[in-house]
């Protein structure tokens, strides 16, 4: 149980349960290959049976750190940051993306989009699933659509999803890693049949970087 006063910073957003930051490079979607430093927030209830960071799921793990120390950190490297988790929008985002707009920096999001949207970004990478589908808001401002594909079933939920993200939002197909080598195969047979969709590939494993 956090103290009173510490609680009250968390629920306006003024702290959140920082896991992990780093500077690397973006490995997935629209943005790959360029350096971003990214922000790992703690806390998801929306669990995905393959998700690569459990540990990021219980928010008790992680401290409540201040917006303010997190934004200072950031702006020493990168003009590109990317909020992640675990899943950001459990959070109020608006404290954290006026900080960092207020440094000039481009402000991304990985996403489920399970909660409503909150905060500024420059970029909502929207990737949904099926055991918590997105809010509407989310669906209508997200740029990229990513799917993760486990299995073959998987194709048509990535087109449930295309049918509810808007016009505007770039449509991506990416493997899970643990099934790479069985459903890449697949998604480039895919996308050559239907050439609206693009792959996405975690270039960051492949190049054993974070």
């Amino acid at each position: 149980m956090l103290p009173k006063e510490i609680q009250l910073e968390v629920n306006k957003g003024a702290m959140l349960p920082l896991m992990e930051e780093f500077y690397t490079i973006q490995g997935e979607g629209s943005h790959t290959g360029r350096a971003a430093y990214f922000i790992r927030i703690g806390g998801c209830d929306v669990g995905c049976h393959w998700c690569d960071v459990k540990e990021s799921w219980n928010a008790e793990l992680h401290p409540p750190t201040s917006v303010d120390l997190i934004v200072e950190n950031a702006a020493k490297y990168a003009d590109t940051v990317v909020v992640t988790g675990g899943e950001p929008l459990s959070w109020d985002m608006t404290f954290l993306t006026k900080r960092l707009k207020e440094k000039n920096l481009k402000v991304h999001i990985e996403t489920s989009g399970a909660f409503p949207l909150s905060g500024t970004w420059d970029w909502i990478c929207l990737s949904p699933k099926k055991n918590k589908l997105p809010t509407q808001t989310v669906y209508d401002n997200a740029h990229e659509l990513k799917v993760i594909i486990y299995n073959k079933h998987d194709f048509i939920f990535a087109e449930e999803q295309a049918e509810l993200v808007n016009d505007n939002a770039i449509l991506f197909l990416q493997p899970e890693w643990s099934k790479k080598e069985e459903m890449t195969p697949l998604i480039v047979d895919y996308v050559m049949n239907n050439p609206k969709w693009r792959v996405s590939l975690q270039t960051h494993k492949y190049l054993n970087i974070p």
